[in-house]
């Protein structure tokens, strides 16, 4: 029996056109996608081409000129209030940006535990779970250090748990390795590829093709438009290498892919 898959989110026709002094100009043109449960999905184009305001529409930050936005049987700018958008984040999104925010005064530990104290947790029970997501990010030992006195890479474990703290329906990252030397974005990969292995929901956006192969299916954006889909971008990777090696010439996509 195939596994049944639910979506999470649904982007069905949208589109987004901002207003610039007298000009129109059109940022995302008939988008058409769903995140199913337990996948790992990585957006990516240049510079440009549209994923934040594509990120920032299906996280309800956004409202589309067109089409709808779907999250788990709710369409997001038709029925609920922005109050009711943002407590919807709050419960159900994990977010890791590329820069992460931090409150200066407090630790690593305390960053963690803020989310949790904002829906209302007790602290000894907030203190307990952002030991665990410590734990998990592999950053335990640092948990009493100020976030801005660590390495880059460490800052973006300590954001990846307090993303996760809260247990989060979905879990969104926007170039989340954007700041990072190749290791610490490789590390950070594998944990993200940790979380989905373990059940966790992830949307990933990127121009780094690099990480591509650690999603399960990837999409393409291009002018606004979602161009292509790849649905083993892994595979794709490893199929383009062997065609290197012997000499063939593998396909554009996968051509970029391997050049950048």
């Amino acid at each position: 029996m195939p596994t049944h898959h639910t979506d999470i989110i649904s982007a069905q026709t949208l589109g987004k056109t901002f207003s610039v002094k007298s000009q129109a100009v059109t940022v995302l043109k008939n988008i058409n996608f769903a995140v199913r449960t337990g996948e790992f999905l990585v957006i990516f184009g240049p510079s440009g081409c549209g994923k934040s305001t594509l990120l920032h529409t299906i996280l309800g930050l956004e409202q589309p000129t067109s089409g709808k936005v779907v999250f788990q049987g709710q369409s997001l700018y038709d029925n609920l209030t922005e109050d009711d958008r943002a407590e919807l984040r709050k419960h159900q999104i994990g977010m890791v940006y590329q820069q992460p925010n931090w409150i200066k005064s407090l630790t690593a530990k305390e960053n963690v535990m803020f989310a949790l104290r904002l829906t209302g947790l007790t602290e000894p029970a907030a203190a307990a779970k952002a030991h665990t997501a410590l734990e998990q990010v592999g950053m335990v030992d640092w948990s009493d250090y100020i976030p801005t006195e660590l390495s880059s890479g460490q800052q973006q474990r300590v954001a990846l748990a307090r993303a996760i703290v809260t247990d989060p329906t979905i879990l969104i990252a926007d170039e989340p390795t954007g700041n990072l030397d190749y290791e610490s974005g490789r590390q950070l990969m594998k944990l993200l590829k940790d979380l989905n292995s373990q059940g966790k929901t992830i949307i990933m956006v990127t121009h780094d093709l690099e990480y591509l192969s650690f999603a399960k299916r990837a999409l393409e954006m291009l002018d606004g438009e979602i161009i292509q889909e790849l649905t083993n971008p892994a595979a794709r990777k490893s199929k383009s290498n062997d065609l290197k090696r012997a000499g063939g010439k593998p396909p554009l996509t996968n051509q970029i892919v391997e050049d950048l």
